[in-house]
C-alpha cells in the first residue's frame, strides 16, 4: 500500500463514528469510499461504485447484538452494543470499499493487492491513539498550560473545577470542528461527504414512505438527527459537564478519566440522540442540535449517480431484510 493509500484510509477510519448512523430497529447507513453502506435491523449491504463506473455490492445478514445478549437492551449498554456492532460493520466497509476503490482506476491483468486484516486493525490501532491524543491529550494539556497564565483555571475549588472542564471542553470542540473543516478541503474527504449527504437524503425519503428513487431523494436535506457528527458533538457536549463534578486535580487522574469513562458517556450520548431523533421539538433535541449544524461540514449535496449508490444499497439491504421476515420500524 502506497504512503498516499495508507493516510487515506487512515482518515476513513477515523471519520467512522462521525459518519456512521443507525439503530437496531431502524434502517442506517455509513459513507465508505466511492460509496454507502446500508444497514437494516437484520441485514447490510454496501455498495461502491469503482473507477469503471461499474457498482459492485457485498451483503451479509446481521444478527442484532440486544438478541445474542439481553442485557444490551438496557439504556446505556445498548447504546454501547449498537456502536460496537456499527464499528465492526463500518470497519467491514471501508475493507471492501478500499480494495475496490484503491486500484487508483489502473488496468492490468495482475492480480490487485488486497487490504488484509491486519493492515484494517494497524489503522484501528493507530486511529484509536490518534483520537485520544487529538481529543483527549491535546485540550488537556493546552488547558494545564492556559492556567499558568490564568491560575483561575487551574484552582482545585469547585469553581476552578467548572473553568477548567469548561475551557478543555471549548478546546475539544474547537479542535473537533477544525480538523472536520480542515480536512473537507481535500478532494477525497469531500467526495465522502457527498455520499455522507446521499446516505442521508436516501435514508430521509425511505423513512418519508415515498418510493424511493433518486429524484426524490434529492428533495430532502443532508442533515440527519441519527448522525454520528451529532453523535460526536453531544458526547463532547456531555463529558464536558460531567469531568465538572468529578474532584481530580492532576494531569495523569484527569487524563485517566477522560478514557475510562468514555464508554459510559457514550451510551448515555447514544441515548440522548436516540430521543431526539423521536421527539425533534424537545429540550433535548435542541441539546443535540449543534451536532446538526457540524453536519454542515460532514454533508455536501451529492450527485445524482452519488444517489443512485445509495439507493443501490438500500435495496440490498431491504431484499435481505425481506428474506428474512425482518421487522423493521420507521421512526
Amino acid at each position: 500500500m502506497s504512503l498516499r493509500s495508507f493516510f487515506r484510509l487512515f482518515l476513513h477510519v477515523q471519520m467512522l463514528p462521525i459518519l456512521e448512523s443507525g439503530e437496531e430497529t431502524l434502517v442506517g447507513g455509513q459513507a465508505v469510499m466511492e460509496g454507502v453502506m446500508m444497514r437494516a435491523p437484520h441485514s447490510y449491504c454496501v455498495a461502491v461504485r469503482k473507477p469503471t463506473g461499474e457498482i459492485v455490492t457485498e451483503e451479509m445478514p446481521v444478527s442484532r447484538v440486544s438478541d445474542k445478549h439481553k442485557f444490551f437492551k438496557w439504556p446505556v449498554l445498548r447504546g454501547l452494543g449498537v456502536l460496537g456492532q456499527a464499528m465492526s460493520l463500518g470497519m467491514k466497509a471501508l475493507r471492501f470499499s478500499a480494495n475496490a476503490v484503491l486500484e487508483e482506476g489502473k488496468e492490468s491483468k495482475e492480480a490487485k493487492p488486497e487490504i488484509s486484516s491486519w493492515m484494517m486493525t494497524a489503522q484501528v490501532i493507530f486511529s484509536v491513539v490518534f483520537f485520544l491524543a487529538l481529543y483527549k491529550l491535546i485540550p488537556l494539556k493546552l488547558t494545564f498550560f492556559l492556567g499558568n497564565w490564568f491560575p483561575a483555571i487551574n484552582a482545585t475549588d469547585f469553581q476552578g473545577q467548572i473553568l477548567f472542564n469548561l475551557v478543555d471542553g471549548i478546546i475539544r470542540l474547537a479542535i473537533f470542528v477544525g480538523f472536520l473543516y480542515g480536512i473537507s478541503r481535500a478532494k477525497d474527504i469531500k467526495r465522502v461527504f457527498e455520499y455522507h449527504g446521499a446516505e442521508h437524503k436516501v435514508v430521509f425519503n425511505f423513512e418519508s414512505g415515498q418510493p424511493v428513487n433518486v429524484e426524490n431523494a434529492q428533495k430532502f436535506v443532508t442533515f440527519h438527527p441519527r448522525c454520528g457528527t451529532s453523535f460526536m458533538f453531544v458526547i463532547m457536549l456531555i463529558s464536558m459537564v460531567v469531568y465538572m463534578f468529578i474532584p481530580v486535580h492532576t494531569f495523569a487522574a484527569k487524563m485517566a478519566i477522560r478514557v475510562v469513562l468514555l464508554p459510559v458517556i457514550a451510551g448515555f450520548s447514544y441515548e440522548l440522540i436516540r430521543f431526539a431523533a423521536k421527539r425533534r421539538g424537545s429540550f433535548l433535541a435542541t441539546l443535540a442540535a449543534p451536532g446538526l449544524w457540524t453536519q454542515r461540514i460532514t454533508t455536501q449535496p451529492p450527485s445524482d449517480e452519488q444517489a443512485a449508490v445509495a439507493i443501490r444499497a438500500l435495496d440490498g439491504a431491504m431484499a435481505l431484510e425481506n428474506q428474512q421476515g425482518g421487522e423493521l420500524v420507521i421512526a
